[in-house]
């Protein structure tokens, strides 16, 4: 994606959160990979995701060096280190939102997975999403954190494209920002289903499953 369309895409998405309460105050961050060596571009620290302007977005070498705008959100090491990561990442969203942070304080259902394989679309579009523990936002421990849930997914053959935080939220990844802000849609409803089910709604079964799998190519 080139820096001017990125710009646009991420000013559209933060908005579009933003007005539907997915995103509060100053809370949450948007990246971009940028095409080629081009960096990224990433939202400035404490920045209302409703109201980005283009010009101000931070702007950064591969290296994480300002190359212009505001200066970078705090979480942008994580950012790059999710990239490294993952060669298919160019968007990377970070929100508090509601009940995807509701749901770690009332308890997950276990590490690997917060939410039980609840609905079909979960399991298609989300995948599997580790609970990391709490740190300090913008800390190194909470990107030694991620990186841990990213390397234990990997040898398991099941790559993940999202975390959530304790306390703080998910973080999310994928191909576009479109992408990304859906794939966030569908964890942050999914999280609301299974608590207001009270965490007792029976998940999908491994026939269930599996038919999803082979109709669908879901990572599960």
């Amino acid at each position: 994606m080139n820096v001017d369309a990125a710009r646009e895409e991420i000013c559209r998405i933060g908005r579009s959160l933003f007005e539907r309460g997915y995103v509060h105050s100053t809370a949450g961050n948007i990246s971009v990979r940028l095409s080629g060596r081009g960096g990224y571009l990433i939202t400035p620290t404490d920045a209302c995701l409703g109201f980005l302007q283009p010009g101000r977005l931070s702007h950064v070498d591969i290296d994480g060096n300002p190359l212009g705008g505001e200066r970078a959100s705090k979480t942008l090491d994580l950012h790059r280190r999710i990239y490294a990561a993952d060669a298919a990442a160019h968007c990377i969203v970070h929100t508090h939102s509601t009940h995807c942070v509701a749901l770690t304080l009332a308890g997950v259902w276990n590490v690997d997975d917060v939410l039980p394989p609840i609905t079909p679309y979960q399991v298609m579009k989300v995948g599997h999403v580790p609970l990391v523990a709490y740190q300090r936002p913008g800390s190194a421990q909470l990107v030694q954190g991620v990186m841990e849930a990213i390397d234990r997914a990997q040898k398991r053959g099941t790559p993940i494209r999202a975390v959530l935080h304790e306390r703080l939220g998910p973080t999310v990844w994928d191909a576009s920002p479109a992408r990304a802000m859906a794939l966030l849609e569908e964890l942050e409803e999914t999280a609301r289903l299974w608590l207001l089910g009270a965490r007792g709604v029976a998940p999908l079964g491994p026939a269930q499953i599996d038919d999803l799998r082979g109709a669908f190519g879901a990572c599960w």
